[in-house]
């Protein structure tokens, strides 16, 4: 059985090209990307992941992710490094709704997801998978299926 690691940064990426058999990023690094491929990663799976909040408006995912998924706003180290989950609490204490739109695709706009995407495509990655952190899944698989996977394959191009 296969084992991806996740890795945020370089350090960790060049450990996943030497144990893991795949390397997994939620931020579209093409240096995490060159450690990785650097270290023994080049004929390995890169998978990258997209957080998004689909929602029937604007308003109504930023206000979902706000609530469910703060720490999506939060740079550097502390996106990845607090030990405890009490230490996410207070680091999120001071994201504001429009840092969570700045930083996660939020409502129904295609153009903004399908960007996200190709984030992670021009950085190298060869599989990307999406993290919905609204309610609303049938919705979000509904606008998936009608807006952006027609249109996935055009990124690679």
């Amino acid at each position: 059985m296969p084992i991806y690691l996740a890795a945020a940064g370089e350090h960790a990426a060049r450990l996943a090209g030497v144990m893991g058999d795949g390397i997994i990023c939620s931020d579209p690094s093409k240096e995490t990307l060159q450690a990785f491929e650097e270290s023994g990663g080049e004929s390995k799976p890169r998978i990258g992941q997209v957080t998004v909040c689909w929602a029937a408006t604007e308003k109504q995912a930023v206000e979902t992710a706000h609530t469910a998924w703060p720490n999506g706003a939060l740079n550097g180290r502390f996106k990845v490094e607090l030990p405890r989950p009490q230490h996410f609490e207070e680091a999120t204490q001071t994201v504001r709704p429009d840092d969570v739109a700045k930083s996660i695709p939020c409502g129904p706009d295609p153009e903004r997801h399908l960007e996200a995407i190709a984030e992670y495509v021009r950085a190298g990655f060869d599989h990307v998978y999406v993290h919905q952190v609204g309610p609303d899944q049938a919705g979000f698989f509904k606008f998936y299926e009608r807006e952006i996977l027609p249109n996935v394959e055009s990124l690679a191009a």
